[in-house]
């Protein structure tokens, strides 16, 4: 007779807790909590200036937008610096983004000026919130080829800035939304329509705290803190203003060198 052979040697391993009646267990997924939190309370600052608009206190909905702003430049830079990014994260950061951003700044504008105005002041909010879609949409179908250093079009905080910092300013001088409907419609419709524009804005995520820089720009941080405290209201809004010109600015001066505008990271663009 031949050499025995092993019946079990081609035999297939049964998996984990797979006896007759019983569930394989399937590994449980879960997210990052810390990035998220921040999100979360981005969120909840872009529903509570919602909430304060329908109260007609437009000063503190439009406060908290900029809050929503601060909590939204963090929760990126959290999830880098603890490395937690995930895909999760980044499409629940689009649609916090939607509401802080996109909704609330308008429905806030309306509330104070342009509800008076009909069809014209509701149309004017649309499209505000048709085009921060769009521009987060578009980021984010375009994240992977564009030029870090700049953003296509104005960026959906910087929108909701002009348009917020717009509302404190003029409340907290007392000024009434519907003798401003037309300053709010023109805002509203150039914070929209810069959104989803093709105008090279700085983003300045080339910027690392870890870089030596002059020691000018050091003392200067103080006094920007110092000018901000004098009138928030104003100080935040004028350097919103002149951020949501500075893409014109960009796109104009090139336009004179003849360099190119397009923002499109073009090493990337050709490895794809």
């Amino acid at each position: 007779m031949g050499p025995r052979r092993n019946r079990n040697r081609f035999k297939v391993p049964r998996p984990f807790s797979s006896a007759p009646g019983v569930t394989p267990r399937v590994p449980r997924k879960g997210t990052y909590l810390l990035p998220n939190l921040f999100t979360t309370a981005a969120l909840f600052f872009g529903f509570f200036g919602i909430v304060q608009a329908m109260n007609h206190q437009y000063s503190v909905a439009a406060m908290a937008i900029f809050i929503a702003m601060v909590l939204d430049s963090l929760d990126g830079r959290v999830a880098r610096m603890t490395n937690t990014q995930s895909a999760f994260g980044a499409e629940y950061d689009s649609l916090a983004d939607m509401v802080s951003f996109g909704a609330a700044p308008a429905l806030i504008v309306y509330e104070w000026a342009l509800k008076g105005m009909g069809k014209m002041g509701w149309v004017a909010a649309f499209v505000y919130v048709a085009c921060a879609a769009l521009r987060l949409a578009r980021f984010n179908t375009n994240s992977a080829v564009i030029d870090k250093a700049w953003f296509q079009g104005l960026p959906s905080p910087a929108a909701a800035a002009l348009v917020a910092g717009f509302v404190w300013v003029m409340d907290d001088v007392k000024m009434a939304g519907a003798d401003l409907n037309w300053f709010a419609w023109g805002i509203t419709l150039y914070a929209g329509l810069t959104m989803v524009s093709s105008v090279p804005f700085f983003s300045g995520k080339d910027f690392h705290f870890r870089k030596s820089v002059p020691f000018l720009v050091l003392a200067m941080i103080p006094l920007a803190f110092a000018l901000a405290s004098q009138d928030p209201p104003k100080v935040l809004f004028g350097v919103f203003v002149l951020y949501g010109l500075s893409g014109y600015v960009v796109y104009i001066v090139k336009k004179l060198r003849g360099q190119r505008i397009s923002v499109m990271d073009i090493e990337r663009d050709n490895h794809f």
